[in-house]
């Protein structure tokens, strides 16, 4: 048989599925399914990207079982999932992820949604889209009290580091540029080695989200030794991440927050994680809700631009 009649055979025969599938109403469903709420209803489960060490947000216990304040906002939404699809047995797959991953891993399917630390700005949601803003930070620095440094200034021709696949790395990188500081700046594979890296010397000072470097500093052997600086170089909104194009995932999700933003449930679920002692050492962060967050709670919002959190 030659490969051409074999081919056409092949055609007439995907031709004749396809016309029968119409015909009795089968590509309805399939476009029905499509999407991550198809995915997690074909596979029976939902998978959650969580971080290890973005205190309180997302991060492992003592016990290595992961925590914080964004996975238990993402409880919330998981319970807004179960009920759309009416499988209350839904299965809950963590899956850990890093600042480098997050993104790469949630566009491949491997994730359908991440609970961390995670900034909303535009470049990302070219990529990527968000829920409803969680929480509103800035970029600053941590560094040793001894050094006494305070502004962007104050690091001029100094090592500094931040973290791989972060906004945070990417700004410092654009500053030292545009202002000619003359920084060497470091990459590290994640937020504790960051911390270590200026612990030990290798670098002055670490430039992250400003409530990542205070719970870090927190849960530090020595904590009186770290100072933030009080120069903020930027405004960083924080929310869920979904996969991009996705509306009727997106239109659950965003329901699902802005219920608990609406009905002030947020606001103990802040108290637990900001205002309370947390695992595993029990400190207190001690950190009131901004005026940048209220006003997110007050009128629920999913931009990413900066100006829209002043």
């Amino acid at each position: 048989m030659s490969k051409s009649i074999s081919m056409k055979r092949v055609l007439r025969s995907s031709t004749l599925v396809g016309a029968m599938a119409l015909a009795f109403g089968a590509a309805p469903s399939i476009a029905q399914d499509t999407g991550t709420l198809g995915k997690i209803k074909s596979s029976g489960s939902i998978t959650v990207g969580h971080r290890d060490a973005s205190i309180p947000f997302s991060y492992l216990d003592d016990k290595q079982q992961p925590m914080g304040y964004s996975l238990d906002l993402c409880a919330k939404v998981i319970d807004a999932v179960k009920a759309e699809l009416k499988m209350p047995t839904l299965k809950v797959v963590l899956q850990p992820v890093t600042s480098a991953t997050r993104i790469p891993l949630l566009a491949n399917g491997t994730i359908d949604i991440e609970c961390g630390s995670t900034t909303n700005n535009a470049s990302r949601q070219q990529q990527v889209a968000y829920t409803m803003t969680s929480f509103v930070t800035a970029n600053r620095f941590i560094s040793k009290k001894a050094d006494n440094l305070k502004t962007l200034a104050d690091l001029k021709g100094k090592t500094v580091v931040s973290t791989s696949g972060t906004t945070n790395i990417k700004q410092i990188t654009e500053l030292n540029a545009a202002q000619n500081l003359g920084l060497n700046v470091l990459a590290a594979k994640d937020h504790a080695e960051s911390l270590l890296m200026v612990d030990t010397g290798r670098a002055v000072a670490f430039i992250m989200d400003d409530i990542l470097l205070a719970g870090l500093a927190a849960n530090h052997p020595n904590p009186g030794q770290w100072q933030m600086s009080t120069e903020a170089l930027s405004v960083e909104p924080y929310g869920i991440m979904l996969r991009k194009d996705d509306p009727a995932f997106k239109k659950v999700v965003d329901g699902a927050m802005t219920s608990l933003m609406k009905s002030g449930e947020i606001n103990q679920i802040y108290a637990k994680w900001f205002m309370q002692p947390i695992p595993p050492k029990g400190i207190n962060l001690n950190i009131p809700m901004s005026d940048s967050l209220k006003k997110v709670i007050a009128n629920p919002t999913d931009s990413p631009d900066p100006a829209a959190y002043k």
